[in-house]
């Protein structure tokens, strides 16, 4: 049991015995870790200068939105307001999001795949994820650097094991070779294998290549194929901020729909980072088909399915939120107020890029291959991550994330361009003084 657990029993037990009695299994093993949102919440209040740890985008005036969003809000009809919305979400925001993402993801024009369900936001399609295909001690195969909230997603919910291999090749380029190897030695003891494909990923910020993609898919379908049971999560939460050119710019989904019987794709995406929209909770899941034939009645079982546990556990999602999304979508300047925003993200990200390439830091930190999403990594040489975390936010109001003892994240989405050299002078002069 994790030490946090512990200790939030022993509080139970110290008022009253019988409530922790009355807890269940799941229930006495639940807490809350002390990542990133407890790091962020420190962060707010310490981090006076630079608050790098959240992510969101933000500019000088605040979170940066889209006008098209904001607009949204202000000419409603009571009756996209009011009424609840059905379980599986509203039907024209299914369709609409379908469509935008047969637009982004062109490969899925000629690829069959379910009608998108609603959810509240991505983290709770990966609870519906993880509920509906990981049972105890099921393998769930991932990066070494990754999301620290899947442990409590598929470890502590559904008491599956975390298999993790080196995210990164030694000469810098996604470790496919490691993650088909870790499904195969899965497969061949379990037979039936989760993967995680987090594109581009949290913590790091990279994509892998067309190159590198093509292996991920390739191996993952000669694995099916030789009887091993798949199911392919592509966590898509920062999808289409991708910045560099070398970066596959489609879904891992579109890989991995269509190829075979063994292999299963479930796309986990939403309007949070898409269209800056933190706060709206929207997300979606989506599944891809598994051969050539129709396969609309297994989608309709699926999203049924999917929206037995939605009603079961939230009964439905908000009907504003949803409401707002859909009118963004059909807004006609919306992909082009996402490319701007994006735009000024790329540019923050570019700019760690140079600052970093000088080498002037190398003594104390270097960082990981990153090309895309909200972040970035630094590999600490010589100091504590955590340690170095709050002597930045009590010394210099630097709020940064730790995610293991050696690595520190930063998310470059909430620093401006202008900024960001100071800053990485700062967390550099942070290691000195330790």
């Amino acid at each position: 049991m994790n030490p946090l657990a512990k200790t939030l029993n022993e509080q139970i037990a110290g008022v009253n015995l019988s409530v922790l009695d009355m807890l269940s299994n799941l229930g006495r093993e639940l807490y809350m870790p002390k990542g990133i949102l407890t790091q962020g919440a420190e962060a707010k209040e310490k981090a006076r200068k630079y608050n790098a740890t959240i992510g969101i985008a933000t500019t000088d005036a605040g979170p940066m939105y889209l006008d098209c969003m904001y607009e949204s809000l202000k000419d409603f009809k009571p009756s996209e307001l009011f009424p609840y919305a059905p379980s599986s979400g509203l039907p024209d925001l299914r369709k609409a999001w379908k469509e935008k993402m047969i637009k982004d993801n062109p490969l899925l024009e000629s690829r069959q795949t379910s009608l998108p369900i609603v959810t509240n936001a991505l983290t709770h399609g990966l609870s519906i994820t993880a509920d509906m295909f990981v049972d105890t001690d099921d393998y769930v195969v991932m990066p070494d650097k990754f999301w620290g909230n899947y442990r409590m997603t598929f470890a502590l919910r559904r008491g599956a094991e975390i298999v993790t291999y080196s995210t990164f090749t030694p000469e810098g380029g996604f470790n496919a070779g490691g993650l088909l190897e870790k499904v195969r030695e899965c497969g061949k003891a379990h037979n039936k294998v989760i993967v995680v494909l987090n594109f581009p990923n949290n913590p790091t910020g990279y994509t892998p290549t067309p190159e590198e993609m093509n292996a991920i898919a390739n191996g993952l379908t000669e694995i099916a194929e030789s009887g091993v049971k798949i199911v392919a999560v592509a966590d898509d939460a920062y999808f289409g901020l991708f910045f560099g050119d070398e970066c596959f710019k489609e879904s891992a989904f579109t890989m991995l729909t269509g190829r075979s019987a063994n292999l299963l794709a479930v796309k986990l995406d939403g309007a949070t980072k898409e269209e800056f929209a933190w706060g709206f909770r929207v997300g979606f899941i989506t599944f891809g088909a598994t051969g050539p034939g129709d396969q609309s009645a297994m989608f309709s079982a699926l999203e049924t399915k999917v929206a037995g546990i939605i009603r079961a556990t939230i009964s439905n999602g908000p009907h504003v939120s949803q409401s707002a999304v859909l009118k963004s979508l059909r807004n006609p300047d919306f992909y082009a107020q996402r490319a701007a925003c994006n735009e000024v993200i790329k540019k923050r990200c570019e700019k760690v890029k140079a600052v970093l390439s000088s080498g002037r830091y190398n003594d104390e930190f270097t960082a990981y291959p990153f090309n895309s999403g909200y972040f970035m990594c630094i590999r600490l040489a010589r100091v504590e991550s955590e340690k170095l975390r709050l002597h930045l936010l009590d010394k210099y109001g630097v709020g940064v994330i730790s995610t293991n003892g050696t690595d520190i994240r930063v998310a470059f989405s909430s620093v401006e361009e202008k900024d960001i050299e100071d800053m990485f002078g700062l967390i550099y002069k942070g290691c000195k003084d330790l």
